[in-house]
Order: C-alpha cells, then structure tokens, then sequence
C-alpha cells in the first residue's frame, strides 16, 4: 500500500505538470491574482497547491521520525519546495516534486528488482493438492491437508506438504530446498520435503506434516519475515543527516548572504535535494539480502547484514553443525583372537540389523550387506542392548554393563558399542561423528576473511569435543556445555571481538543463536526452533554458506558505503557549483534526478558477486 501511495503521489505530479503546460503555452492564461513581485496564473496555482500538500506531508512524516529519536535528511526537501514557491520559480518548484516523489518510485522499482529471488518462492507455493478418498481424487486447498491423508502427486506437480511415500517410485527435484542439482529418487517409506517437483511418475504420499509446518511453508514465512524489515535500512542514510543538513545549509545561506538575492539560496536548496541519500543505502541492501537468498541464505533484516560484515568472533555448534549428526564407525577393537575386526562388525551389525536405535542403524548402514546375516532369537532390552543368534553364536551387543557385567570399565573417548559372543566379551566399536566434508575449509575461509576468533560450543564430552574441533582446525574449545553456558560463553565475548556469531541447528541453540549478536540456523533439515531464533537461515545442508554469507555482507556494505558517500559528494559539489549561480533551480533539479539515477544503479551492483578474495577463496 505504501509503493501504490509513492506511484499516485508521483502520478499526481506529472498530471500537474502536464495540466500546467499546456495552460501556460497552448491556453496562455493570465494571472488570476498577485502578491507583490509574485504572479499566479492557473499552472503557478496548481504546482504550488500540490507543493504545499506534498510539503505537509512530508513534514508530518519529519516530525514522526523526531518523536521516535530519528534525525533524517528530509527537512532539505521541504525547504526546497518552500524556497521555490517564495521566490516563485513554478517549474523549478514542479522539478523537486518530480525529483522527490520520483525518487521513491525509483527507489521501489529497484527494491522490487532486486527483491525478485525472494518473491519468486511465494510465487511457487503450493495452493492445491490432489487428496485421495476413497481411491477418489479431491482437489483440496494445501491449507485443509491434515496429518494421515493420503495425497496424488503426479508427474511434474510439486509436493504441498511434507509426507512419506505409501506407493511408487520416481525422483524428485530438491534443488530449490537443498541445492542438489541431481533428482533424487524416493522409494516407498522414504520422506518428501514440500516444494520438491516429482518426476515422471505419479506417487502416492501420506501427509506427515500440516502445511504451516512443512518445509517450503517454513521457508516462505522467513521470506516473508526478511520482506518486513526494509524500513530499518535508511538509519545508515541518518548518520550523515545532520553533518549533510548543517553543510547544505550554510553553502545556501553563505549564497544568499554574498549575492544578496534569496533565488541563489533556493538555487542551492533545491540540488540539496536528499532523494539520493536517501535511496543508496536501501536499495544496496535490499540487492545484498536478494544476493543472500539466491545462494540459498535467508537473512530476516537489513541490520544483519551490517552485523556480518563487521563480525570478529565465530561460534559454532558440534552436532549436525560442523558434523553431519551422522555417526560412521571409526575404531573395530577385538579382546578374542578367535574373533577379527571384519567378523566382529558382521556378528555386530546382524544382531542390531532390526534395531531402531540411531547407533544401531548407523554401525549396519556402515557394514557391508554381505556381511550381514540373519539374525533368530532376537531380543532387545529397552536402552541397555539387543542380543540374537548369529550363524549359531549368541551374540549380545549394547552397554558393557548389558554383554559383559563383570568385565572392568573401560573409558573411552568416543560412543562405543560393546560385543560378546557365547558369553565371553569379544571387543568393541565405537563410532564418531561424520565431520563435515566443508567444515575445515569454511574455518579457514573465515579467517582468511577477517575473524579473529572460531569457537567450538559443544555439549559433548571433552575428548570428543577435541577430535572433532582438531580436525576443523578450530583451536579455541569449550565442551560439555548446557544451554545456559553456551548463552554466557557468548555474553562473554569482549566488546573488542564483536559482534558475534553463533551458527547451529538444534532446538538446544536456538538460546545461543538469540543471545549472539547475529545467530545462523542450518535450516535445510526443516524448520526449527533454531530457525525461528536466528537472524539468517541456511536452507541447504552446507557449512560452508557461513562464509558465502560474510563475504557477500562485506560486499553488500562496501557498495552501499561507497554509494552513500558518493552521493553526498556529488550533491555537495553541485551545491558548491549553484553557489556561483550558473545552475538556475529548474537545471539543478534535472541534475538531482540524474544524480538518483547514478545512486540506484551503484546500489545494484550489491548483487554483483563478491570477488573471490572476498569469498575467500584466493590462495595463501
């Protein structure tokens, strides 16, 4: 509603114009009355009607923005169109008004050029689905889907909800989601992520999740969560407002003071103009979060960026953060010579082969097929084991406590599973979690890039903790943490090493991503309540976006700085030229318009990608 009040604001000026035109040069009309030197015919009536309510308008927005401690540039604005209409320059007073209600319809074109990578996820959302009752279809709004419904996706659709095969076979596209380029295919039992777009074959789903908590749906809402904060970037413009505002002020009043004559103050009031200030700071970070969100990131507010792109300290979590949450078997220890590593696993993996306990899966997902046999007298006792017979061998396989009671404690430094064959303790596995293939590289990079200090916060054991911080090359460890700790090892980040950023994934961060100065959620496993907590989420299930993110932040100020001061020392220059009077107002407020033009097209270049020393990807 706003754009649409800018466009008529604008529309309304340029109706003016033309209505003044062709009553000036084609109609001719004399003035209807005067004050003084000053004449007021139809088209002078008109403008400075329209200069005055637009005038107003813009003062009761100044005045707004002073209650609630905010000091802009605005109030050059205002004193132009006043300026003009006192010394009654017609065209030049229309000029500003094309000049400032302009700007903002520029300004809002290039917000939504910029802004496109983000609309373009609400407009993929899907609206309908295909619910099967009765061996029926139904099309029912995505919204009316409950958990346990059974949904028809056909060759081509995308899926609306979050759900599990129940029939068929196809591959699906996940690259909006996760950025595989490759389909994957999905079987029967195996999950769908809405916003995927199935193959070639149709395949029946049963509906896991309702649509507000899905993944794409989860994805929209932080998109539509970033669109809600443009209003907040302009503060980068207000901290040159008052140094600017004095400065122009004094040029225009040195003007009028040496030549005497107050048309070379509204001279210089009217290239004073702040539309370009005001324009270069939103549009360059509004095209930096657009950058943000084509490299899969999703940043909730301008301010984040500002905050990355000055970050010193790096936190992050273990868990599904720097690793994968995915445990692989690092160590196979045999006690029984009769036993060796490759048979132990096999006797191990059989026996758990129908267990549901996340290490169970994760030791027979790392064995090979053929070394898993049928397993018979199964049994498994609720958090201490399961135990079966193997190829004739009964084997137990769990806590040490469970398969050997009488064998002597033994500290490891990672998760171990412990074995026994016929009664005997037979050795031990023990796993570890899968690093990350990025991990170690992305830490690097960071440095490269400017952090002066990567943290590891982890509530895991110390020697765990260790291994895994050794192999991501990040030095500075802090283990077997609660919430609660990992929130004051954040607080106590000196002021000279922040801001701060936290990157995790579970719902235990979500606090540590609130207290940080900038909190990161790897989101691409769903929504969370880390995602809800942070400032930026990354919807792919990559580290190293870390990274893409803080170089693309550098990027994204260094544009909109550069533009910001380019602008006031254009204007400046141009004020210090109407100074001599050569610019009449008329040509000084062309020249404005040409100066907005310049300042959009530098705010743009934020979407342009950052150079590869930026990304950090030169080498040392």
């Amino acid at each position: 509603m706003k754009n649409l009040k800018r466009q008529w604001k604008f529309i309304v000026v340029l109706i003016a114009g033309a209505v003044g035109l062709i009553s000036q040069f084609a109609l001719h009309s004399k003035s209807l009355f005067s004050i003084g030197n000053l004449q007021f015919p139809v088209h002078a009536i008109i403008i400075d009607i329209i200069g005055i309510l637009m005038a107003i308008s813009l003062l009761l927005e100044i005045f707004h923005d002073w209650k609630t401690g905010r000091y802009g540039v605005d109030i050059l604005a205002v004193i132009a169109v006043v300026s003009t209409i006192l010394i009654g320059d017609v065209w030049a007073e229309w000029m500003i008004l094309v000049m400032m209600t302009g700007g903002e319809t520029l300004e809002d074109y290039a917000t939504g050029q910029a802004n496109k990578e983000l609309r373009a996820l609400l407009d993929k959302t899907p609206r309908i689905a295909n619910k099967l009752v009765d061996g029926k279809i139904t099309e029912v709004k995505v919204d009316d889907l409950q958990v346990g419904d059974t949904v028809l996706i056909k060759p081509g659709q995308q899926v609306p909800v979050d759900g599990q095969i129940v029939k068929g076979t196809s591959s699906f596209d996940q690259s909006s989601l996760t950025g595989e380029s490759v389909p994957v295919t999905k079987n029967p039992g195996d999950d769908l992520m809405s916003g995927s777009v199935n193959g070639d074959v149709a395949v029946e789903m049963k509906v896991t999740k309702a649509a507000k908590d899905s993944e794409y749906q989860s994805i929209v809402a932080l998109v539509k969560s970033s669109q809600a904060q443009p209003a907040k970037f302009v503060k980068m413009a207000d901290r040159y407002a008052i140094p600017f505002t004095v400065i122009s002020l004094i040029i225009g009043g040195v003007a009028w003071a040496v030549s005497g004559d107050a048309t070379r103050f509204a001279e210089v009031m009217v290239v004073a103009s702040p539309c370009p200030l005001l324009i270069a700071a939103p549009v360059a970070l509004v095209s930096g979060m657009s950058s943000m969100s084509a490299h899969h990131i999703i940043v909730k507010s301008g301010p984040t960026l500002e905050k990355l792109a000055r970050a010193k300290t790096f936190a992050f979590d273990k868990t599904g953060t720097l690793t994968e949450n995915q445990l692989i078997v690092d160590q196979v220890v045999t006690d029984d010579k009769s036993f060796d590593q490759k048979e132990l696993q096999s006797l191990a993996a059989s026996v758990e082969q129908q267990s549901s306990h996340v290490i169970a899966g994760s030791l027979v997902k790392a064995t090979d097929k053929d070394l898993i046999h049928p397993v018979t007298n199964l049994k498994e006792t609720t958090a201490q084991g399961v135990e079966g017979d193997v190829d004739g061998k009964h084997v137990k396989v769990g806590k040490l406590s469970f398969v050997a009671p009488g064998h002597e404690k033994l500290n490891l430094p990672s998760t171990a599973v412990y074995v026994s064959v016929e009664g005997k303790f037979a050795g031990y596995i023990t796993l570890k979690d899968k690093m990350r293939p990025e991990s170690p590289k992305t830490i690097e990079r960071l440095r490269r890039q400017g952090a002066e200090d990567i943290m590891m916060l982890t509530g895991d054991h110390k020697q765990v903790a260790e291994k895994v911080a050794k192999e991501a090359g990040i030095t500075d460890v802090r283990s077997e943490l609660l919430p609660s700790q990992k929130i004051q090892a954040i607080k106590d980040v000196p002021k000279d090493l922040r801001p701060v950023v936290m990157t995790g994934d579970g719902v235990n961060d979500a606090p540590s991503l609130t207290a940080a100065d900038v909190g990161i959620a790897m989101g691409a496993k769903g929504a969370t309540a880390a995602s809800e907590s942070a400032d930026a989420v990354i919807m792919v299930n990559d580290i190293s976006k870390v990274n893409d993110a803080v170089a693309i932040s550098k990027h994204t100020m260094k544009v909109a700085n550069i533009d910001v001061l380019t602008a006031i020392g254009v204007v400046i220059i141009i004020e210090l030229i109407a100074f001599t009077g050569v610019i009449p107002a008329f040509w000084g407020a062309i020249l404005q318009e040409v100066v907005d033009m310049i300042t959009i097209s530098l705010g743009l270049l934020a979407k342009t990608k950052p150079s590869d020393k930026q990304f950090g990807l030169e080498e040392k």
